[in-house]
């Protein structure tokens, strides 16, 4: 579910973008930037509507995602009609 960042309360909405820009592995750019910085680029991201913050139900846990991840297509479900070409011989 796409929560609008202009609903957060300002502090929540600080603290779980520092959250994003600070995870290990998460990609910011090839230069160094400060933390300021960072959570400034996260900011107008979500501004200009390029990410957005999803709430997962099922972890209870909010995150920043690009909004152009979320227009693919989702996996189809696992198929639980009997193949015959499964059965064994």
């Amino acid at each position: 579910m796409v929560i609008p960042f202009e609903e957060l309360q300002p502090e929540t909405l600080r603290a779980l973008i520092e959250d994003f820009v600070s995870r290990d592995g998460a990609v910011h750019g090839h230069a160094e930037a400060t933390l300021e910085q960072k959570v400034a680029a996260v900011m107008q991201q979500l501004r200009v509507g390029s990410a957005v913050i999803v709430f997962d139900a099922d972890d209870e846990t909010c995150s920043v995602v690009e909004k152009r991840s979320l227009s693919r297509p989702p996996a189809p479900p696992p198929s639980d009609e009997f193949d015959p070409g499964d059965a064994a011989d």
